[in-house]
């Protein structure tokens, strides 16, 4: 049966993604260091990992496999679960696909050096999350879930 996974440190689109899983009736378990309100929702399963570098990003790798969604904007943490057979998309709508996955993990990292190499740290940040994003989040996930839960049907998983 499909879950969904939510790397939930700094996700904009927590709320719009329990309401694609409430619909859908999915277990999704919101993965955090701290400092997120557990959800009543009995499907919705808050998990407060220890603080310290990528521990959530382990515990959903850990877990995540066939039919399963990740909601996270770490690329790595993407690659791991595309791995383990499960599907990851971006705040934004985009999906990681074994596909792009490499493309943007050696962006990842292209950018990570540009950065590392200017002493002065100039340059700012990307654009500000806007409305039209969360829609095209729904839209996606919502897609998603869909193919995911035929996939499980297919697989006899659900």
């Amino acid at each position: 049966m499909t879950a969904l996974y939510i790397d939930a440190d700094a996700c904009p689109v927590r709320a719009e993604a329990l309401r694609v899983a409430e619909r859908h009736g999915l277990q999704v378990f919101v993965v955090c260091n701290g400092g997120i309100r557990p959800d009543p929702n009995p499907l919705v399963e808050t998990v407060i990992v220890a603080a310290g570098p990528d521990a959530a990003d382990r515990w959903i790798a850990e877990r995540a496999g066939p039919g399963d969604i990740c909601v996270t904007a770490d690329i790595p943490l993407a690659a791991r679960c595309l791995e383990a057979g499960a599907r990851a998309i971006r705040p934004g709508g985009e999906a990681f696909t074994p596909a792009n996955i490499g493309h943007q993990l050696a962006m990842r990292d292209l950018m990570a050096d540009l950065r590392a190499a200017n002493p002065l740290g100039a340059g700012g940040g990307g654009r500000a999350f806007a409305k039209a994003d969360r829609s095209r989040f729904l839209d996606a996930l919502e897609r998603m879930v869909q193919s995911a839960m035929r996939d499980d049907a297919a697989a006899g998983r659900s």
